[in-house]
């Protein structure tokens, strides 16, 4: 392997973010509450607990202007976010307290009076290159060069991001080669199936999802018979030939489903185990979506500050969450999702995130934009998720997104490959109209 070396001035803007975290002794972290987000506030927080900083740590859905009004009004002098942040960075400086900002998602916005560091600003992709754990993580050790332990909790914030699927890129490289040179994360080969006791893994597995066995109770239970395994048997307890049966019976019903060989590929990716916490990096970063999307992303620092309460509760949240999730994609591999020209989308009442990727992957048109929207009373949120053969063919989800948003009255944004947008529920279907033209716009421009 290369040896990877991180760019002379990030670690000169990591240096100077450093010193102003030692200038306080009280600070208000903001991060994201997926699992990215999870990682790097808990990151950030375990840093400034050893510093013996005083720190408060709240998680949002979304930068707004609610989350902006948040933090003009805390106690402390010195606001840390993580994983948000990019689309608020020509406002931040207006609060009247010290920012710091660790983001990685692309903005064309002027920079306020902040500290802000983004992989976009050295040159380097923040989609598949660097997540908010990744930056998190940079500054930690960059305060303290024993906080390299904390690189385990990176790992769930980097495959949450889904940033592992084809290989550690970009500053995820400098994380990938500490870590094995520490002995902290041990690389493992990949495989179609989850990990975990099988017969709760593959019944709650949406990554593969396989019809007429995830979500089926009856269904794991003659797969599993059909491949002479042990119903209560699980994964790390498989004999090679064993592996190699059950991956190839997997292998053969997802291609039956309709699934591309590119996704079996991306599915069957590299593992990695994460020394002294007896779980993969995938069920860390399954735990920490889990706990910040139900509102407890706490529980999420619990686990990194070793608390075996924390671990059993977010294993707890982590099942019923699954649970629910696969209940809703297979009522909606029922009902199917709506095409259009250039786009698919359906109508969520939950997971939208979750659900997106699901369609996108192993029940929708591989060769649309998958777009999943969740209507309330007066507002509306769009989840969208795309492929990078699409992306390949000319689709930016981010600015998509944030156009189509835009056209409505909303705000919208991301990464090119994953995206979101807010705006009134009376304009959905303006919405999702002007979201079809403006992709088909995308992939026209891109083959002229």
């Amino acid at each position: 392997m290369v040896e990877y070396d991180l760019p002379p001035k990030l670690l000169s803007s990591l240096s100077v973010a450093a010193e102003h975290v030692r200038r306080h002794d009280f600070i208000h972290i903001f991060s994201h509450y997926d699992s990215d987000g999870v990682s790097a506030g808990s990151i950030l927080a375990c840093m400034l607990q050893r510093l013996d900083v005083e720190y408060q740590l709240s998680f949002v859905p979304v930068m707004d202007d609610d989350v902006l009004n948040m933090m003009s009004e805390s106690n402390s002098d010195c606001i840390l976010m993580s994983d948000i942040g990019a689309s608020y960075i020509d406002r931040l400086g207006d609060i009247g307290k010290d920012v710091i900002v660790l983001d990685h998602h692309e903005s064309d916005l002027e920079c306020g009076d902040i500290v802000y560091i983004n992989p976009h600003q050295y040159g380097i992709n923040g989609t598949t290159s660097a997540c908010g754990a990744t930056m998190a993580f940079l500054l930690a050790i960059t305060v303290d060069e024993n906080n390299w332990d904390m690189v385990r909790f990176a790992f769930g914030g980097i495959v949450g991001d889904r940033q592992h699927i084809n290989g550690l890129l970009g500053f995820n490289t400098y994380l990938e080669q500490g870590a094995r040179e520490r002995g902290l994360v041990t690389f493992m080969d990949g495989s179609l199936i989850p990990a975990g006791q099988l017969s709760q893994s593959l019944y709650i597995s949406t990554e593969p999802y396989i019809r007429g066995i995830s979500g089926s109770s009856s269904g794991v239970k003659a797969f599993l018979e059909e491949a002479g395994i042990q119903y209560t048997k699980d994964y790390l307890d498989l004999t090679d030939d064993e592996k190699h049966r059950l991956s190839s019976m997997i292998a053969v019903r997802l291609l039956e489903q309709g699934v591309s060989t590119k996704t079996l590929e991306e599915t069957a990716r590299t593992r990695y185990l994460l020394k002294d916490m007896n779980m993969d990096a995938e069920t860390l970063a399954d735990l920490f979506n889990a706990c910040g999307k139900e509102g407890m992303g706490g529980i999420g620092l619990g686990i990194c500050l070793g608390d075996k309460d924390s671990l059993s509760y977010a294993r707890e949240l982590n099942y019923n969450s699954k649970k629910e999730i696969i209940e809703a994609t297979v009522e909606l591999d029922k009902m199917k999702v709506t095409p259009m020209k250039n786009i698919q989308f359906f109508d969520s009442a939950g997971f939208t995130g979750p659900l997106c990727t699901i369609v996108m992957n192993f029940i929708g048109d591989p060769d649309k934009p998958t777009i999943g929207v969740n209507i309330t009373e007066d507002k509306a949120k769009a989840s969208a998720r795309g492929t990078w053969a699409q992306l390949s063919k000319g689709v930016n989800l981010a600015i998509a997104m944030r156009e189509a948003a835009e056209s409505v009255g909303g705000r919208g944004g991301g990464h090119d490959i994953a995206a979101g947008a807010n705006f009134q529920s009376f304009r959905g279907q303006e919405f999702l109209k002007n979201l079809d033209e403006i992709v088909g716009e995308q992939i026209l421009n891109h083959a002229k």
